[in-house]
C-alpha cells in the first residue's frame, strides 16, 4: 500500500532520475489498489488469522447519553452540528487489530469527510473525529477487509454511512412517539416493539447508571451477518470488547435524555 511517488518525481533533476527504478507504473497501480480496494493479498497475513468472523456489530451512540458512559464526563463535547444518532463502529466479532499493514490516511476518505463528521463525529474533547475512524479503521475496519465490499478505508466507510442511513433510529422512535426528554423514562418493551421490526430482534439495547442511579439508553447494537443482513447467531468465535456499558433493565424504566450541547455532561441535571 504505498502511494504514487510520481510528485516526487517531478522535483528531482533528469540525473538523478537515471539512478531511480521505474515506479511509475508499479506503484501506481499498489497506490490505486489500495485506495480502491485489494485484489489480491500477497502482502497480507494469513486470512485464516482474522477471516473467520462470522458476525459484526454495527453499533450507533446517542450524544445526549454518550457523557454519562465516560468514566471523566468533562473530556466529551458535541459538536453543534450533532443532533442525532451517530455511529460507534462496525465491529467483526472474535478479532480485533488484525494487521499492522494496512494504515489510513485523510485523503483515503476525503470525499466522505462532510458525511462522517455529521454522522460519525468524535465526542471527545481531546480526540480529533479522523483520528477515531482511524482508531476504527485500525481495530476493526481491517479485519472487516476480507469482505470484498469493505476491502478499503473507503469501502469500509461508505458501508457504515449506508448502514446508518438504513438503520434510522431517530425515525423508529419518533414514529412510536418515543423522543428524548428529562421527565419521561421509559419502558424496555416499548423501545423493542419501536426498533425489533427494523433492526431484528437479537439487538442490544444498552444503558449507563448517572450519578443520581438513573439508568440512561446510550447505545445500540445491530447484530449483522457476514453479508450485513440482520441478525447472527454463530457463537463460535464471538469475542465482544470490553464491556461498555450494561443491557438495558427489562423491569426498569430508563431516560432518554435530551441532547444539550452547552451541558453535555448533565442534559438533565
Amino acid at each position: 500500500m504505498c502511494r504514487s511517488v510520481l510528485p516526487l518525481l517531478v522535483t528531482l533533476s533528469p540525473a538523478l532520475l537515471l539512478l531511480l527504478p521505474d515506479y511509475t507504473n508499479t506503484q501506481e497501480e499498489h497506490w490505486k489498489d489500495y485506495k480502491y480496494g485489494r485484489q489480491q493479498d500477497s502482502e497480507l497475513p494469513d486470512k485464516k488469522e482474522f477471516c473467520s468472523w462470522k458476525c459484526l456489530l454495527f453499533t450507533l451512540q446517542w450524544p445526549g447519553a454518550f457523557c454519562q458512559s465516560l468514566h471523566q464526563p468533562s473530556v466529551c463535547l458535541i459538536p453543534q452540528n450533532v443532533n442525532n444518532w451517530t455511529i460507534h463502529g462496525l465491529w467483526p466479532q472474535g478479532v480485533m487489530n488484525c494487521c499492522s499493514c494496512w494504515p489510513m490516511f485523510k485523503s483515503d476518505v476525503q470525499e466522505l469527510e462532510a458525511e462522517l463528521d455529521e454522522h460519525w463525529p468524535s465526542l471527545l474533547e481531546s480526540q480529533s473525529s479522523f483520528h477515531f475512524w482511524r482508531d476504527e479503521w485500525l481495530k476493526h475496519g481491517v479485519c472487516a477487509a476480507c469482505v470484498e465490499g469493505m476491502n478499503s478505508p473507503l469501502r469500509y466507510f461508505q458501508i457504515n454511512l449506508k448502514l446508518r442511513a438504513q438503520f434510522d433510529i431517530h425515525k423508529l422512535l419518533e414514529d412510536a412517539h418515543i423522543s428524548p426528554s428529562c421527565d419521561r423514562p421509559y419502558k424496555l418493551s416499548e423501545v423493542q416493539q419501536a426498533l425489533v421490526p427494523q433492526l431484528g430482534e437479537k439487538l442490544h439495547i444498552q444503558c449507563v447508571t448517572d450519578k443520581k442511579e438513573r439508568e440512561v439508553w446510550f447505545q445500540v447494537k445491530v447484530p449483522l451477518s457476514h453479508n450485513l443482513t440482520v441478525g447472527c447467531d454463530h457463537h463460535g468465535n464471538t469475542k465482544p470488547p470490553p464491556p461498555h456499558g450494561h443491557p438495558c433493565p427489562p423491569d426498569t424504566p430508563f431516560y432518554y435524555f435530551p441532547i444539550d450541547h452547552q451541558q453535555p455532561q448533565t442534559p438533565c441535571g
